[in-house]
């Protein structure tokens, strides 16, 4: 299985000025970018990992999002013994997919291929 790390905590939002407004000021987070109008990263202090906040998925629950050199290696490689709910895409800095696993929990890996 090739190397996983965690990048982001994934939570869907519907509101995602009402929920920017809660993680800045209520918990203090810092924006760190922002992609459109839907997807917000925010600084979580003392950590490299960053709270992921984006309306686009609202249907899938929140999880870990993790990097992997390449999105469609990984795919290829274990599309067989995994779940995966999206197949890989292409994304801003790179390629998406997602997989479940057993019990349901949605896990997203991403590259950044696109940045090199």
């Amino acid at each position: 299985m090739a190397k996983m790390k965690l990048v982001f905590l994934y939570h869907p939002v519907a509101n995602l000025k009402e929920s920017l407004k809660y993680y800045r000021e209520t918990l203090g987070f810092e924006e760190a970018w922002r992609e459109g109008e839907h997807t917000v990263a925010l600084s979580l202090p003392d950590s490299d990992v960053r709270l992921l906040i984006e309306e686009d998925e609202k249907d899938l629950a929140a999880g870990g999002v993790f990097l992997v050199d390449s999105v469609d290696q990984f795919f290829k490689e274990n599309k067989e013994v995994l779940t995966f709910v999206t197949e890989p895409v292409d994304i801003p800095p790179g390629r998406y997919a997602i997989f479940k696993d057993p019990a349901g929990n949605y896990i997203r890996i991403l590259d950044f291929t696109k940045e090199k």
